[in-house]
């Protein structure tokens, strides 16, 4: 039964992915892959995923940038991205707040961002970046086999995601949460080691049985794709989750229709929401 469900599943994927390699919205794409940390911790599994979206873009036919300099991040420079990943980033991953307008003024105008599992964790200091991920980290359960649902098994993300998908990963927690687009994705509070049901329950606020794992948020202009998927460094290497990857990516790339900086009005990487 196991081996024929998984049969499906990576049928399902191969149909994706070929999918995908004729779209082209994704094609067309330029992506910055960022990777910069600020002082903290650092996960190991960074280039793992820069090198799986490097090979998604060979297989799709898209441009992948890499970089962990926050100089780059500059009006004139960041108008060539379609879009950009944080995979894995934490603390803070830019010098100064000229750069921080800069993303902001990136996203108003209409751009796009791919955050990876600790990308919650990152800039929690900036008011309006925790708005655009939609929270900022407070917890995780620690490593370990889980259920994920997928609750939105039609949303255009979610081709070829299984609808219960048994995942090692942890569970990240969040905290001062902002209202996000959709909700693609949940965790299964059931499926966890009980024995930290405690910190579990703190951590979960009014949330039940499930917690968001994966969701989309339309902010300010721009456009939030989070999964907070993938702390292994094996993950990357993963058909299921190269897949989940690849759709994030596809439905980002549909999503962003040109960077127009005429759209962009932050003087001031703390100024109020547009009217």
């Amino acid at each position: 039964m196991k081996q024929a469900r998984l049969l499906l599943i990576l049928s399902s994927i191969i149909l994706s992915i070929s999918a995908i390699a004729q779209s082209k919205s994704l094609k067309k794409a330029h992506v910055l892959v960022y990777t910069k940390n600020g002082k903290g911790y650092v996960h190991d599994n960074i280039p793992s995923a820069v090198e799986a979206v490097k090979k998604l873009g060979t297989t799709v036919g898209f441009k992948v940038s890499v970089s962990d300099d926050p100089s780059i991040f500059t009006e004139e420079n960041l108008k060539q991205y379609t879009f950009l990943v944080f995979p894995s980033t934490n603390n803070d991953v830019f010098d100064n707040d000229m750069q921080r307008l800069a993303f902001r003024r990136y996203i108003e105008a209409g751009g796009g961002i791919v955050g990876l599992h600790s990308v919650t964790g990152t800039e929690r200091n900036w008011t309006w970046f925790k708005m655009l991920i939609g929270c900022t980290f407070s917890w995780h359960a620690k490593f370990q086999k889980f259920t994920v649902r997928n609750i939105d098994p039609t949303h255009p993300a979610m081709k070829g995601v299984p609808l219960t998908w048994e995942r090692q990963d942890e569970l990240y927690f969040g905290k001062e949460l902002y209202p996000v687009t959709q909700v693609m994705m949940a965790h299964q509070f059931s499926t966890l080691d009980q024995s930290q049901k405690d910190l579990i329950k703190q951590h979960a606020g009014t949330y039940q049985e499930y917690y968001p794992a994966v969701w989309y948020n339309r902010f300010e202009g721009g456009h939030a794709w989070i999964s907070t998927l993938g702390h292994s460094k094996e993950t990357y290497s993963d058909p299921v989750y190269l897949n989940h990857l690849l759709q994030g990516l596809q439905f980002m790339a549909d999503q962003v229709k040109g960077i127009d900086y005429s759209r962009a009005i932050a003087t001031n990487r703390n100024d109020g929401l547009k009217k």
